[in-house]
């Protein structure tokens, strides 16, 4: 199992923040802290999983690990802002290449204290707790008494389960840290209304019961009711068998798995385990043959960069919804 496991089990969703916006018209906006630099916003005050910081301004030197924090950046346009990144779980999306291109990247996985303090940051990025381990020297106190601010991407300490406003959420406060409100506002409508889209889509549908395969062979690693994963079952047309489950992520006996009879698999795909060998792992399981989902061999696939907070969230309930309700989505 990938490095996500200590720190997903734990996730669940942010209470919301208010937060005011500051606009720029947006075919003229200017470029990274340029635009920080003419906003009214400062100093700002966030509370960010336990962590309190007051920003007197944007920060200019911006090290991010894990991709969907570092594809939230680049969609507020901030690659300027970025001396270093790390650790992705596949290819950024096409959009982002140029960008993402023009960045260090410091570390294959995560890098050591030393690696981080190389680039001589004034803000750190994290998209999962283990980004922030105390025991590899990367803790967010030890990284403060190096004169660094942090921040955690929030499915990995939120309270509540209101998983797309937290979302929401995130880019709203990215963007108020960065001095880029109206572009963090014109992505988040935009997201609700691909959100709505394909929700008038699924209306009155029945919904299919769905269990997630990320990985495992003694117990099934699964999605949890908890988080975004989640959250996207649901506005996908589907229903998670493991919503009981009170974590993000988490272990399911396979006996468990066979008694809830989903109708369809979804397989995260990622890492060195390919989705057909996921596949084969689950059809060649005499003690799954009964399961619907796999008598009919009923599977959808999503990138794990897809499954978790960051911008991708909304066009992948579109492609999830595609593969669950095929005929409702094209029609």
């Amino acid at each position: 199992m990938s490095r996500r496991t200590p720190a997903l089990r734990a996730a669940a969703v942010l209470l919301p923040l208010a937060l005011t916006a500051c606009s720029t018209p947006k075919g003229d906006e200017p470029t990274g802290n340029k635009a920080a630099a003419k906003s009214d916003g400062f100093p700002y005050t966030v509370t960010n999983c336990g962590v309190t910081t007051t920003f007197k301004a944007p920060p200019k030197r911006v090290v991010t690990m894990n991709q969907h924090v570092t594809e939230i950046m680049l969609e507020l346009g901030l690659a300027k802002s970025l001396v270093g990144t790390a650790y992705l779980d596949d290819k950024v999306l096409p959009k982002y290449e140029k960008d993402y291109a023009s960045v260090p990247v410091i570390a294959k996985e995560y890098p050591s204290y030393e690696q981080v303090l190389a680039t001589n940051p004034d803000f750190v990025y994290g998209g999962y707790a283990s980004a922030f381990a105390a025991g590899d020297g990367r803790g967010r106190e030890a990284l403060k008494k190096s004169g660094i601010e942090t921040r955690l991407n929030t499915e990995s300490c939120a309270k509540a389960d209101t998983p797309m406003e937290t979302l929401y959420e995130e880019v709203r406060e990215v963007g108020r840290t960065f001095g880029v409100t109206d572009r963090a506002e014109a992505w988040i409508k935009q997201a609700e209304a691909d959100n709505a889209a394909t929700a008038k889509k699924l209306k009155d549908l029945k919904a299919l019961p769905v269990f997630v395969y990320d990985s495992g062979d003694k117990t099934a690693f699964t999605a949890g009711g908890k988080g975004i994963g989640n959250e996207l079952i649901k506005r996908a047309g589907g229903t998670n068998v493991f919503a009981d489950l009170d974590k993000s992520f988490g272990d399911a006996s396979w006996e468990n798995v066979v008694a809830r009879k989903p109708e369809a698999i979804v397989i995260y795909d990622y890492g060195s385990t390919t989705v057909e060998q996921k596949k084969k792992r689950l059809l060649g399981d005499p003690a799954l043959a009964d399961i619907p989902a796999i008598k009919n061999k009923r599977f959808a696939v999503m990138p794990l960069s897809d499954a978790v907070l960051g911008v991708r969230v909304p066009a992948a309930v579109e492609k999830l919804a595609a593969q669950l309700h095929p005929a409702a989505t094209t029609s």
